[in-house]
């Protein structure tokens, strides 16, 4: 199967062709994007009716400020940051935590040892039985990491999910890099606490 004809065409191209009024490019630009503002809407904001109104009004900020998109970022990211802005003035809107107020601020200096993190669910050597034990604990994943705060919950699915770094996830969340590492560690630790909780070890 051959490329689709604007598969080849880059951000800059697409950009500046809305700008010279090309609206339909924009369509190019959402088909583009949409899978990660469909992450951090999905992750943030837990009303389901909101949530097309919320990706609506992230498309129509992206459009009107178009032009002011200088090229310093990956265009997903810049629209990533429209997205995570909206969505974090609704949460504000609704006087909805981001994360657990109790929580002491992050200390960045204590991520200098944390160059990585593992995986969410550990590779292995494939099998039946095995391929049926990693779904059924990629469910149960799915479902405690829903319980996490909004900001943890987001974090997980761009580091994890959307496979992004962590200067992508600083630039869309206007968070400094060691202190993505330092919420990305808390939120693992407090999943495997809430797994170690929900289940027997033997379960898991």
């Amino acid at each position: 199967m051959s490329d689709s004809p604007t598969s080849s065409v880059t951000d800059q191209q697409l950009v500046r062709q809305v700008l010279a009024g090309n609206t339909a490019a924009f369509g190019q630009i959402v088909q583009r994007t949409e899978g990660l503002v469909t992450q951090l809407v999905f992750k943030m904001i837990r009303h389901p009716a909101d949530r097309p109104d919320i990706a609506q009004e992230v498309y129509l900020k992206a459009f009107k400020n178009l032009a002011g998109f200088k090229f310093q970022a990956k265009l997903s990211t810049w629209v990533g940051q429209i997205t995570y802005n909206t969505c974090l003035h609704y949460l504000e809107k609704k006087q909805l935590v981001l994360v657990d107020p109790a929580e002491p601020p992050p200390d960045d200096a204590a991520e200098e040892g944390r160059r990585s993190l593992p995986p969410l669910v550990a590779g292995s050597d494939y099998n039946p039985e095995a391929a049926l034990f990693d779904n059924d604990l990629t469910a149960i994943l799915g479902v405690a990491i829903e319980q996490l705060p909004p900001l943890y919950r987001t974090l997980i699915s761009l580091y994890h999910q959307q496979e992004l770094s962590y200067e992508e996830i600083a630039q869309i969340t206007s968070l400094p890099d060691g202190t993505v590492k330092n919420y990305l560690f808390r939120a693992r630790k407090l999943l495997k606490q809430q797994l170690l909780t929900r289940y027997q070890r033997q379960d898991l």
